[in-house]
């Protein structure tokens, strides 16, 4: 099958929609199918080589809470009509397709069946914040998919609101391969000090304020204890830089933006993984990610997080935004080390029935379900107008 998949985000920078767009490609491709990734990028795709085709220059927008960096040019027509000319997909693959403008353009000019995923939940979309008349184009541009698909329950309810339709769930996956436990840790971490681990962007729904605050906390039970915080963000952390340093809290460590290929490392060397997003996750990769290297978790009691993970299972949920029930359930399971290694024992199962291999089964199952209905109904005026047997 030959496949497009288009992202309206910039392909270079790291994101949970490129993320699985990558890992989706790499799994069709591996599956012995043609794969070409379309989207805008800030700087050149290397790792894709010429199965990535670049339409569009990103720029940030604020979008629920995050920065959302999407081309806004009108000027992609002929850029987007010569490529579905030339590569003649057999399905079209949108991320976010009402996501200006690469994929409501690709939508709107329509050359091929098309499927789109919609990935969010939380927060107001960007299409309220304009008139009615937006509302009525994206109507008909969502009206023209043949396929939709939610990667959870609350992303599900969360687009309903506001496109009623009939929606398929696929969930997000991971690399249970990548993702293991026999990587090696990071030397630097390994001098006996208990590591709390942070992986996120520096955005406030995130939660890492609410995090290092609770690790304030921990620090005076346990001095012997580290938080390191994993993600790329500046301008939050050189604000919560200079708070813990106000505080005079110790061991806190910053390490930016971290490679797909370093994060197992990052999970390895934890001994507690902590997710304090305050809202907005339709899902939870990066619980899968800590799961599949067999790390217990702290994760708030929030739609996308407690549909993956399991209190007393798996690991512990806690109100989001509650620094002091956050502290105590880190505390527990520092306190507890044989329930640390139950709980991440526990998790390493649940992550491989997410695993791509299983997913992208999935995917193309929706996909030939999805071709086959677009024919049928093609076949439908013909079928009509031939006079039936008596």
């Amino acid at each position: 099958m030959k496949i497009a998949l288009v992202s309206p985000y910039d392909f270079a920078y790291p994101g949970g929609v490129v993320s699985h767009i990558s890992c989706l490609e790499r799994q069709f491709t591996k599956m012995g199918h043609e794969v070409k990734i379309i989207a805008p990028a800030s700087k050149a795709v290397y790792t894709i080589g010429d199965r990535f085709i670049h339409i569009g220059t990103p720029r940030p927008v604020p979008v629920s809470g995050s920065i959302a960096r999407v081309t806004v040019s009108v000027r992609l027509e002929s850029q987007i009509k010569e490529v579905f000319e030339r590569e003649k997909f057999d399905i079209c693959h949108l991320h976010e397709p009402l996501m200006p403008t690469l994929c409501t353009t690709t939508l709107r000019l329509k050359r091929t069946p098309m499927v789109g995923t919609f990935h969010a939940s939380g927060g107001k979309p960007w299409y309220t914040m304009f008139s009615p008349l937006a509302k009525w184009y994206l109507d008909r541009w969502f009206n023209k998919l043949d396929g939709r698909i939610c990667v959870s329950l609350p992303a599900l309810r969360y687009i309903s609101e506001y496109f009623p339709a009939e929606y398929t769930i696929i969930p997000n996956g991971i690399d249970t391969h990548h993702f293991n436990s026999h990587v090696t840790p990071i030397d630097n971490f390994l001098d006996g000090k208990i590591n709390i681990l942070f992986v996120g962007r520096m955005e406030k729904r995130k939660g890492f304020d609410y995090l290092w605050k609770a690790y304030r906390l921990v620090k005076q039970e346990v001095p012997e204890s580290r938080l390191i915080a994993v993600g790329p963000g500046v301008r939050l952390r050189h604000k919560y830089e200079k708070r813990i340093n106000r505080a005079g809290l110790k061991d806190v460590v910053f390490t930016g933006y971290a490679a797909y290929s370093e994060l197992p490392r990052y999970y390895k060397t934890a001994d507690i993984v902590c997710f304090p997003n305050t809202g907005w996750e339709s899902f939870g990769v990066v619980l899968l990610e800590a799961m599949s290297t067999g790390k217990p978790i702290v994760a708030s009691a929030i739609d996308g997080f407690t549909s993956v993970l399991t209190h007393g299972i798996e690991g512990l949920t806690v109100p989001p935004r509650n620094v002091e029930k956050l502290a105590s359930a880190i505390l527990r399971l520092i306190r507890d080390e044989p329930l640390r290694r139950e709980m991440g024992a526990s998790g390493k199962p649940k992550a491989k029935n997410y695993d791509w291999s299983v997913v992208a089964e999935q995917v193309l199952a929706y996909y030939t379900a999805t071709i086959d209905k677009v024919k049928t109904r093609a076949k439908a005026p013909e079928t009509a107008a031939t006079p039936g047997k008596l």
